[in-house]
């Protein structure tokens, strides 16, 4: 196995792992025998299995944030940088779908540095997400009868949602999913 590829067969062991049996009852040795590797092959790339935990949450929103920067940094209107930005978090989601059942049944289980780490992460993506929501109420195209917060947190419910009832390979594409969840959402934010 080449050294660029032992990182990501770890990533991509853990995950297959943690949802099998759990993150719980996954086991370091079980991950280095799945991913056919040593121990210190690992500890070279993670330092505990709470790294493994952590790396596939800080890919998603890598990714995520990334993408976000990039939408809004296209100056568009409030509503086409909210579609695009909801559009991505759904797509993405999808594309990461077993990453992140994984995350979402397991962050509990972070060390506490690490749990922090998150909160600081969400937060930091929330801030871009919601100024766009401000621009959007200020431009006269937003509602302003319900809070931020609450505006915010009814599009990302849909997202954490998705490994309940998503199936890749389903009746429904992922660019569908995203399209209607996000005019679902768009048409809830519409200024009366």
């Amino acid at each position: 196995m080449k050294t660029l590829n032992i990182k990501e067969e770890l990533a991509r062991t853990s995950v297959e792992l943690f949802a099998r049996q759990g993150y719980a009852k996954t086991s370091v040795q079980q991950i280095v025998d799945a991913a056919g590797v040593t121990k210190g092959a690992l500890y070279h790339y993670f330092n505990s299995k709470d790294d493994l935990l952590f790396d596939i949450y800080d890919r998603i929103l890598t990714l995520q944030h990334r993408n976000l920067t990039e939408i809004i940094g296209r100056n568009l209107p409030a509503v086409e940088t909210m579609r695009l930005a909801c559009e991505d978090v759904i797509m993405t989601s999808i594309d990461c779908i077993r990453e992140g059942a994984v995350f979402f049944r397991s962050q509990h289980m972070l060390s506490e540095d690490r749990q922090e780490e998150v909160k600081r992460r969400r937060r930091e993506y929330n801030d871009a997400f919601t100024a766009v929501l401000v621009r959007g109420q200020s431009d006269g195209v937003f509602r302003t009868d319900i809070p931020i917060q609450v505006l915010a947190a009814n599009f990302f419910s849909d997202p954490h949602y998705l490994s309940y009832w998503y199936s890749p390979g389903g009746t429904i594409s992922r660019e569908q999913a995203a399209a209607q969840l996000t005019a679902l959402y768009l048409a809830g934010l519409q200024a009366s």
